[in-house]
C-alpha cells in the first residue's frame, strides 16, 4: 500500500472535465486506488464518487492505492492534482 497526501491546486477543482480526465488516468492503473478528502474515503476511480466528493480548489486529499503499480499510480494522480490546469 502506497500513500501521500497533497493540496489540490486546480483552479476549479475536481470537477467536470478535471474529474473524468482524473478518473480516467486512475483507470489506467491496474491498482485499487481511493481517495480521501474530510473524513470521506472514495474510488478514485469512481466519477460519481468524486464528484460526490465536491473537492475544490485548496482541499487536502490522501491518495492511497494498493497493487502492482500503486506507487506509479499515486505518484501520477498526486502531480495531476498540484496542476492549476489539467
Amino acid at each position: 500500500m502506497y500513500t501521500e497526501k497533497t493540496t489540490v491546486k486546480c483552479e476549479s477543482g475536481l470537477h467536470n472535465k478535471q474529474a473524468t480526465y482524473f478518473i480516467q488516468k486512475a483507470n489506467d492503473f491496474r491498482s485499487s486506488i481511493w481517495i480521501e478528502a474530510d473524513e470521506r474515503r472514495i474510488n478514485a476511480k469512481s466519477l460519481l464518487g468524486v464528484l460526490s466528493m465536491a473537492i475544490v480548489t485548496g482541499t487536502e486529499v490522501t491518495l492511497t492505492a494498493e497493487g502492482p503499480d500503486e506507487e506509479d499510480a499515486v505518484k501520477t494522480l498526486v502531480s495531476l492534482l498540484q496542476k492549476e490546469l489539467f
